[in-house]
């Protein structure tokens, strides 16, 4: 087995990072593919005649048995008892969770419990929520480490609804890197709620086996674990809780048989009845390919090879310094690896301790050939939380905000438009660490930017 630091340098591997300078540094947004995988969807597609699997032809049943293989594959990968679990194909994790959204049966009397740290893929389910009379409840969480209450938690899942609700967070927040504890599953369960688990952030540098945790839902990106396939994404679901699921509507694939003219159907059984039309079938084997490549490697040794890269990270951030002695970055969330992975948050500093607008980072690091993430990365309760923003302060921006970004943060008084994102992965090394630092120390040690010049903020 080789090294991490050799697949770095493999011609098979992460060569090309460095071949063009690169210093990637947005994991939590996108993993990177090894060459390895792109070569073997070209190897196969051009090998093969592949057809739609909705067929018994030969190129049909090309398709349809390498999609099957790729579900029982990723079956294995999580632990999970085929005949517990289902694994639903979708474009990503938010269209897991959309599909759990729309057919959960809320109702007057049900419950939806959010953790405050969330994506935004999983805060709209609140809608689908209100529309049919449900509540939705926001745990909060807890300044500066930013967790999860731990006895408001414990409150809210002592108080199931007579009609039972639905618990959605994640296992770690795209947004500071916070782990939260899984344990939650097994003790919400217990009281009679569902569950769904966004594992998107989680699952590229943790193991996560189902057969001890047995959450209801999980939503998982493939393209954030390897890189490739983008656009392929899946709900794993336990075989009875999808079984409560009712879809609204049903499409081409999702049903036994349909009428026109008597106006019924009957939908199709398990995951089926879930894949709207045809499956992405020349991209979804290419999961098969990035786990197997995954497994080379170890998540055990990925973890580990992470966690030591955003230790080295926090230390020199907690290092940068003015030549005053004043600080040069602000770190949201543990100041250690404990209760964190990969993802951190940060503001640079000016001199005077004033925040750098992250539009100033972004542009100078791209200049630099670095490749990060600034804004509040569709996570607005974890930013909310870290800039200690009440619900009076967010209420009063909302009635008196003109509708521009800039002028809602005006009114929040906030310093800039949210924080500068470094995540790491299983192609990072120190050097790509090392060069983000000397970046921030050579770039505004010492210096006040100018903000002028800087475009409109569009998104957050």
């Amino acid at each position: 087995m080789r090294t991490i630091d050799a697949l770095r340098a493999a011609a098979d591997g992460y060569r090309y990072l460095d071949e063009g300078g690169h210093v990637y540094l947005d994991f939590t947004g996108a993993g990177l593919p090894a060459r390895a995988q792109l070569r073997a969807h070209a190897a196969r597609v051009t090998a093969g005649c592949y057809g739609n699997p909705h067929s018994v032809s030969p190129a049909s049943a090309a398709s349809g048995e390498l999609v099957e293989r790729a579900r029982r594959r990723v079956l294995a990968h999580f632990d999970a008892d085929p005949a517990q679990y289902a694994v639903v194909f979708t474009a990503n994790a938010t269209g897991a969770c959309r599909l759990v959204g729309e057919a959960y049966p809320f109702a007057p009397g049900t419950r939806l419990v959010l953790t405050l740290d969330n994506h935004n893929s999983v805060n709209g389910l609140r809608e689908y929520a209100r529309s049919r009379g449900a509540d939705t409840v926001y745990v909060p969480l807890r300044a500066p480490l930013l967790g999860v209450d731990e006895d408001a938690m414990d409150a809210v899942l002592a108080d199931p609804p007579p009609g039972g609700g639905l618990l959605a967070y994640p296992a770690q927040s795209n947004f500071s890197g916070v782990r939260h504890s899984l344990a939650w599953i097994t003790r919400a369960k217990a009281a009679g709620w569902d569950v769904l688990l966004d594992a998107a952030a989680y699952v590229p540098a943790n193991r996560l086996e189902l057969s001890e945790l047995r959450p209801d839902f999980v939503a998982v990106s493939w393209y954030k674990v390897f890189g490739y396939p983008t656009g392929v994404g899946c709900l794993l679901a336990r075989r009875d809780a999808l079984a409560r699921l009712r879809r609204p509507w049903f499409s081409g694939g999702t049903i036994h048989v349909a009428s026109a003219q008597g106006q019924w159907h009957h939908m199709a059984d398990g995951e089926a009845a879930f894949e709207d039309g045809t499956v992405n079938y020349l991209s979804i084997p290419d999961v098969e390919v990035g786990l197997d490549w995954v497994e080379s490697v170890g998540i055990d040794a990925i973890h580990r090879h992470v966690t030591a890269l955003t230790g080295q990270l926090l230390t020199g951030l907690a290092g940068l310094r003015h030549s005053s002695g004043a600080p040069l970055a602000r770190v949201y969330g543990p100041p250690g690896t404990d209760g964190r992975g990969g993802t951190v948050a940060l503001n640079l500093l000016d001199p005077s301790g004033a925040v750098i607008d992250e539009r100033i980072v972004a542009r100078d690091s791209a200049a630099r050939t670095i490749s990060l993430r600034t804004g509040c990365f569709c996570n607005p309760g974890t930013g909310e939380a870290a800039f200690a923003i009440d619900r009076r302060t967010l209420d009063g921006a909302v009635r008196t905000a003109t509708g521009t970004i800039d002028d809602y943060l005006g009114r929040l008084g906030l310093p800039s438009g949210g924080a500068v994102r470094v995540s790491l992965g299983l192609p990072s090394n120190r050097a790509d660490v090392t060069a983000f630092l000397d970046f921030a120390a050579a770039t505004y040690r010492d210096r006040t930017p100018d903000p002028a010049g800087l475009s409109p903020r569009l998104v957050c």
